[in-house]
């Protein structure tokens, strides 16, 4: 049995406040490229993971950890004792804020059950495998794809401020899933530079900068709903850029950006300047995205011309549906 998904841009928190009684919350995309392909079998010996030859990756052990664990819940939960052996045909980087993590254990449980003839969808299998106690971008970009709105967690439910690596609790509720217009053309820009902060680091950052001010707490909330989300509805690419460069200026994803690499702010800066709409930077970097509604050939290469050697691009459009599943 063989899924297929796919990576997600993150394009901010919404709350880590919390006056009101929830935390968290989050904007996101999901992208048709890059992929994770996977495919799993029972085997008679211990669960393993194998990586297809044509796959080059210098940290193996980070993907293996997460998908072992994974396989590990998702086999209590349905109380199996089979071992499976799971192979990694197409993948990405994991943490350069394009939600890898979070795809490799739903893959992994989606499989597990699947097997077992057991049809659980991704919210309810993120809960087993404690997936999405932050973000539940990528928990609901795998079930539906699209643009994803979520409302966050109840703070007599999550009562701290923590990224999704240290929160086990269930994933937030979809508050609005929307189509991601099709003309509308995607481009990722990864400087080779370190990797977004993750574990301990990530943690510190959270309990160090929340809780962050009402005012731009409120400031998101209204340009997610009064401009960035009817931009996509009315498919008008200069106001959804423009909220995302307001959004991404305040709260937290400001913090997050403050911290990068300068060369981070620069290469968004210069996107800017070429006349790219839509300009951001996904989760804590270093993915950085365009999205615009005329990809010449002119733009790709002023694109290629800022970026420099360093910077992997990649050009993608939006997903309007979830993983793929085959026997």
């Amino acid at each position: 049995m063989e899924i297929e998904t796919s990576a997600r841009l993150h394009l901010s928190l919404i709350d880590l406040n919390g006056l009101e009684g929830r935390l968290d919350g989050g904007i996101g995309i999901t992208l048709e490229k890059p992929s994770l392909k996977m495919e799993c079998l029972e085997t008679n010996d211990d669960t393993i993971v194998e990586f297809n030859e044509n796959i080059s990756l210098s940290n193996k052990e980070i993907y293996e950890s997460k998908i072992l664990e994974a396989a590990q819940k998702i086999k209590e939960y349905l109380k199996i004792e089979t071992d499976y052996s799971l192979k990694i045909n197409e993948t990405y980087q994991i943490h350069h804020g394009l939600g890898l993590g979070t795809q490799l254990a739903l893959s992994t449980a989606k499989l597990i059950s699947s097997l077992n003839h057991v049809n659980l969808n991704g919210y309810e299998l993120a809960k087993i495998i404690q997936r999405g106690g932050t973000s539940g971008i990528g928990v609901h970009s795998f079930d539906k794809g699209g643009l994803i709105v979520d409302g966050g967690h109840k703070k007599s439910v999550k009562k701290d401020y923590l990224p999704s690596s240290a929160s086990k609790v269930s994933p937030p509720p979809l508050l609005a899933r929307y189509d991601f217009p099709e003309d509308w053309d995607i481009i990722l820009v990864t400087p080779k530079i370190s990797q977004g902060a993750s574990g301990n680091e990530e943690i510190n950052i959270f309990q160090s900068y929340s809780p962050i001010n009402i005012n731009d707490v409120e400031r998101i909330c209204y340009l997610t709903l009064m401009k960035l989300m009817p931009s996509v509805l009315e498919v008008d690419i200069d106001s959804f850029g423009d909220s995302v460069k307001k959004i991404q200026s305040i709260g937290f994803k400001k913090i997050e950006r403050d911290l990068q690499d300068s060369k981070i702010n620069n290469l968004l800066k210069n996107m800017d300047d070429i006349g790219i709409p839509c300009v951001g930077m996904s989760s804590f970097g270093p993915t950085c995205f365009g999205i615009t509604d005329s990809l010449s050939n002119k733009l790709k290469k002023e694109l290629r011309d800022i970026a420099g050697n360093n910077t992997d691009i990649c050009f993608t459009k939006g997903k309007n549906h979830g993983a793929i599943i085959k026997e």
